[in-house]
Order: C-alpha cells, then structure tokens, then sequence
C-alpha cells in the first residue's frame, strides 16, 4: 500500500490518509441528502436518486484515488443538478431521462477534449497571476459556502446578504465549528478539521441541529440506472433525444462549459492543499485527474445522479493531511457505505462542516502576495476572478470575467501577443457561454 499509493515519498501515513478521507467524506456527506431532495423536483424517485448519489460519488471517488493518486473526491455537483431539476425537467418540461443523456452527452464531450489534450492545453495557457486568483477566489468560495451552510451569512432581500441570527442554533453550531477547529488548528491537533466537525456535530445534538435518525438502513433502488436509455414520457429514448434536438445540444455545450472549468479551478484548490501545486501554479499530474472526472461525469448520467464531478470541499482533506489516493479510496468506501446507511449519514448537518470549510478558505487565501497588484494586466483580470467566483456563486462564471477581462485589458494597453491563442479560444467560448445564459 505504501509503495502503490507513495505515501512515503509523500510524507504520509495510512492513518492520516484515513483519517483526511473521513474529513473529506464527512464535508461532503451533505450531498447524501441534497441531491436527491433537488433532483426530487425534477421526478427522480427519492430512494433512486440516494442510491445514484452515493454509488456514483463511491465508484468516481475510488477511481479518482486509484488512477491519479491524489486526494480528491466525487460527487454529483450543486448547480447543474438545480439545471437538470428546475431548468431541464421543471421549465422545458423534459423527462428525466432525458436531461440525464444531456449530461451523459456533455461528459463524452468533456473526455474527448481531455483525450485529445484541449482541456490540459488551455490550463497551461493560463497565466502565472490568474491561476493564483482562482485558488484565491475558491478559497473565498469555500468560506463562503462554509458560512452560509452555518447560518452565520444568510439572504437578505435588502443587502443580498446578511449576518445570521446569533440565538439560531444552526448558527450557535456553525460558530461553534469554527472555534473548534481554529482551537484545536492553532494547538497543532492532528485530525484538527475532523475534530472541529465532530464536536460541532455533538453539540447540535441538544441544540436539535443534529438529529436522530429515522432509520439505520435503507434498501437500494436502482430505478435510474441506465436513465440516458430509458424511455421518456413520449416514448422516446432520452439519448435519442439529446442528440437529435439542437436546442439540448446548446444546453449540453453549456453545462460543458461549467465542467470544464469548475473542475480546473477545483483541482489547483485540492492542489494547493495537497501540495502537488507547482510554484507557477500547474497541477501535477493533471490528466489523469482529468479524464478521470470526465468519466465521472459521464458516469452520473449514466446511474441518474445528474453530473459527477471533483469536488472542492475534497479541498478539506488535503488541509487535514492527505497528500495520495488512498484518502480518495476511503472517502469512496465511505460513500458506497452511506447509499445502505444514509438515514445515519444525513444527520450530520452541514453546519457542523462550517469550521473546516472556513479554516480551508483562510488556508487558500496566501496566493494574495503573489500577485503585482501595480501592473493592471495582472491584478484586475485576477481581482475579477476572486470576486466573481464568489459574488456570482460559480466556479465557472468567476474564471469566465477574469479570461475575458485579460483580454480586454491586454488588448488595450498595448500587450496583445502576451494572449495565448488557446486564451483567445477559452475567452471566446466563455462570451458564448454567458450569452447563452
């Protein structure tokens, strides 16, 4: 084990790799619950949708620990699951099936950019500067998902956001994640992330936060598995369908779009954590990683789970130690485990993650100096993409402003051959993409 995964030559243990993939998994337990309650609206059974989760999240992330030897997690991503349950399925009035051979569609796309080397091209073309602003900008990201699944930044119609209610217990839990793991960060605890989320997990437990559950085991339900070669409610294969109707083909082009970046921008996240960021900000490795999320994707359509992606919250347990596969093998394992435990899983609230997501945010932000915020080039198309990430809630969207205001700004002060002809391609594509929005 120690010599396949490297754990050595990394300067790990197999009990911090299985102690990081518990952080890991425990940070992305959530989507246990969320996804299916999404995908819900959109008519995909319940119990179906669970079993999708955690089977596809379990098999992606034992692939991704297996083929690329680093510390990242799969699972079905926020944000195209709310495209395939409210767009897709609620406003076009599609069939499930069909909206998951979209997504099947799309991640066949996204491998053969991979396989062909587009996708690992661009992430080279990329500057030194913009690189550094997206680690910049997903730690902000991560914080900021941290602080909302903690109810201490909450919406507010007037200011768009707002300080939570301090006497609301899922903000006593959050702030009591936070502490804790800054406590026990400052005091050099091993395992200082898991710990945080475990005490606040027990202290929402009077609170009401955490709660008991319903039941030990669930029965599995495969009922969406092969959905792309399922039939629609017209009869027709959902496949079929996907590919002979250009209008889906646009929406396929555009979740593309939102994969093939937001997976970018999340592996130099889990990079600069795991310490396999070089020091002009490339991922080591990255192709492995790569096709492996492509497959994943692909993957998710596949089994009914919506999209399969790198997730950024694996970020959290590359901070609390992990540095190979074997954490990623353990967060599967884990997730393979939750589709027969789920009632037991989902208990633990996402506030109590709260802390480990915060701390990974802080963690993220020292690519600041980094930056020559005096030369325009540089700092603003690098500001635009640590504020957009956030402020608009997308990975995607946040890299898209910071590629095309690059250009912009190249273009009119004078610095045009400093754009790379694959930049021009990613910028271009991105205005489409916004277009289409």
């Amino acid at each position: 084990m120690d010599s396949f995964f490297k754990l050595g030559e990394r300067n790990s243990s197999v009990s911090t790799e299985l102690r990081a993939g518990l952080t890991t998994f425990l940070a992305m337990a959530y989507i246990i619950v969320v996804n299916p309650l999404i995908l819900e609206a959109g008519g995909v059974p319940v119990s179906a949708a669970v079993t999708a989760t955690c089977i596809g999240a379990g098999i992606m992330t034992i692939a991704m620990g297996i083929f690329s030897n680093r510390p990242l997690a799969c699972a079905s991503g926020m944000g195209i699951n709310s495209i395939v349950a409210y767009t897709l399925c609620g406003g076009m009035g599609l069939g499930w099936q069909t909206a998951m051979a979209i997504i099947f569609v799309e991640g066949i796309a996204i491998l053969l950019l991979v396989l062909c080397g587009l996708r690992e091209a661009i992430m080279d073309a990329i500057p030194v500067s913009l690189r550094h602003g997206i680690s910049i900008g997903l730690g902000l990201f991560i914080a900021m998902i941290g602080l909302k699944d903690g109810g201490i930044i909450v919406a507010n119609e007037a200011t768009m956001v707002s300080l939570g209610a301090v006497t609301d217990p899922v903000f006593l839990v959050g702030l009591i994640s936070i502490v804790a793991t800054v406590v026990l960060s400052s005091m050099n605890v091993k395992g200082a992330l898991l710990w945080g989320i475990l005490i606040a997990a027990v202290c929402g437990i009077p609170l009401g936060v955490t709660a008991a559950p319903s039941s030990i085991v669930a029965p599995l339900d495969f009922t969406t598995f092969g959905a792309p070669f399922q039939a629609d409610a017209d009869g027709v294969m959902g496949v079929v369908k996907a590919i002979t109707t250009p209008s889906l083909l646009l929406f396929a082009f555009s979740l593309m779009m939102s994969d093939f970046f937001d997976t970018m921008g999340t592996a130099m996240a889990v990079a600069k954590q795991g310490e396999f960021l070089t020091h002009d900000g490339k991922v080591e490795d990255i192709k492995p990683i790569l096709i492996v999320d492509s497959v994943a994707a692909i993957a998710g359509g596949a089994l009914g789970a919506s999209s399969i992606t790198t997730f950024v919250e694996s970020a959290s347990g590359a901070a609390d130690g992990g540095r190979s596969g074997l954490t990623s093998v353990f967060a599967g394992i884990l997730f393979l485990l939750a589709a027969f435990f789920s009632p037991v899983i989902s208990c633990i609230s996402s506030a109590a993650t709260c802390g480990a997501l915060v701390y990974v945010g802080f963690l993220m932000m020292s690519d600041v100096v980094d930056i020559d915020w005096s030369d325009i080039l540089e700092g603003f198309p690098t500001f635009m993409i640590i504020a957009g990430i956030p402020f608009t809630y997308s990975i995607s969207n946040g890299i898209g402003l910071g590629f095309i205001a690059y250009v912009v700004v190249a273009t009119v002060t004078g610095q045009f051959k400093k754009i790379r002809p694959l930049m021009w391609v990613a910028s271009i594509a991105f205005l489409l993409y916004f277009l289409m929005l």
